[in-house]
């Protein structure tokens, strides 16, 4: 069995064109297969990362964001009375109440009125900091608490303009001073402008917060906590993990994400195994009388097959790394989309998995055993005679 398989592979050599192409194709999909993997891997891990596995977020019941959900005051106060939230080093608790808007600004470089792009603007309080620690300003100061200045994330500094360090913002009939840029790493902080929470509410006429955050004394409690709010009759609220909570905002455009990268992979991958069947029914017609020797040799049918299929799966084995080789490079690639969830701007890099690895070159073997069996299977069933004849 060596012997036929040893053969079949040093043919990939000889033939290098063929092979070259092949191998072309095979790994055009697997990079358009892996790549929007990635996409979507990416988009989760930024807003996992946003969250932490300590805090609790609270909406109102039925809410799919903090955009579209409302607390009045004194459900918020029947909240913060809990026993299970942390207490701060200033004896108070370690919980914020927050409300989350939307506004319009442009784009940097492109001046028509479609370069405007939605961006979340968060009215925060001052125990929201000490529970997102991911959270480090990197130019300027934080804004003073009942004022108009605001700090912006620096995906947003980078992405739209007059945003910069002293820039001026107007909206909700004021003017808005940035004062600080910060960097919250690869979450979805980043994407957001961050306000006195109640400037913001004034500013836009909201008189409800958006959603409750705060830190479990014990993570342990998490679901005593979250039987006491949604039991409670006052309140017709729900609370979930932040870390839970930021997932469930990415599945809707992950899954539509892997939906077009399937459907793409899918289109692209019949052509690629087209192009591996054409080069593997080329080299049996071209190995005919060869094969036939193998036969006379006493190798079986078998044999022959299973060194075709050999030969075709390491094409795929190629295409499936070199493919994988270029993907890897959209790592260093920041994008950002529509979240449609919240219908914001986010921005976030190409997440290379060792899940996604497994896919692609799984994916890659299949189009090389798909497109190799036919011609195996007809070198297989050669007669040694007429397949002599052809020498």
């Amino acid at each position: 069995m060596a012997v036929p398989v040893s053969y079949s592979i040093r043919n990939l050599s000889k033939r290098r064109l063929t092979t070259i192409l092949t191998v072309s194709g095979m790994a055009l999909v697997v990079f358009v297969f892996a790549a929007v993997l990635m996409m979507a891997a990416g988009l989760q891990k930024t807003l996992v990362d946003t969250g932490s596995n300590d805090n609790v977020v609270v909406v109102r019941k039925g809410s799919t964001s903090e955009v579209m959900s409302g607390i009045e005051r004194n459900q918020a106060s029947i909240v913060e009375m809990l026993p299970q939230i942390a207490i701060g080093a200033d004896g108070q608790p370690l919980m914020a109440k927050e409300t989350v808007v939307l506004i319009a600004l442009q784009k940097k470089g492109e001046e028509n009125a479609s370069s405007h792009s939605n961006v979340i603007v968060r009215g925060v309080q001052a125990q929201s900091v000490p529970m997102r620690p991911q959270v480090k300003l990197v130019a300027g100061r934080m804004f003073n608490m009942g004022s108009s200045e605001v700090i912006v994330g620096n995906s947003i500094a980078k992405g739209f303009s007059g945003v910069g360090l002293q820039g001026t913002l107007n909206w909700g009939m004021r003017t808005w001073t940035v004062v600080g840029i910060f960097d919250a790493g690869n979450t979805g902080f980043s994407s957001e402008i961050w306000v006195d929470v109640d400037q913001a509410m004034q500013a836009f006429r909201r008189p409800v917060y958006s959603s409750l955050i705060f830190k479990l004394q014990d993570p342990a409690n998490f679901e005593q906590v979250k039987a006491a709010i949604e039991t409670d009759p006052r309140l017709k609220l729900e609370a979930k993990r932040e870390t839970r909570f930021y997932l469930d905002q990415s599945e809707m455009m992950a899954k539509f994400l892997r939906i077009l990268g399937m459907s793409l992979t899918v289109i692209f991958s019949i052509g690629a195994i087209i192009g591996a069947m054409i080069t593997m029914y080329s080299a049996v017609a071209n190995r005919t009388a060869e094969i036939g020797t193998l036969r006379a040799l006493g190798f079986r049918r078998r044999d022959i097959l299973l060194a075709f299929l050999a030969e075709s799966l390491l094409l795929g084995f190629i295409g499936g790394v070199v493919g994988l080789f270029f993907a890897s490079f959209m790592q260093f690639i920041t994008v950002s989309t529509v979240n449609f969830q919240t219908f914001s701007e986010l921005a976030f890099k190409f997440t290379l998995t060792p899940a996604i690895i497994t896919e692609a070159m799984v994916f890659a073997l299949f189009m090389g055993f798909v497109g190799g069996m036919l011609p195996a299977m007809r070198a297989s069933r050669m007669n040694i005679v007429d397949a002599l004849r052809a020498a």
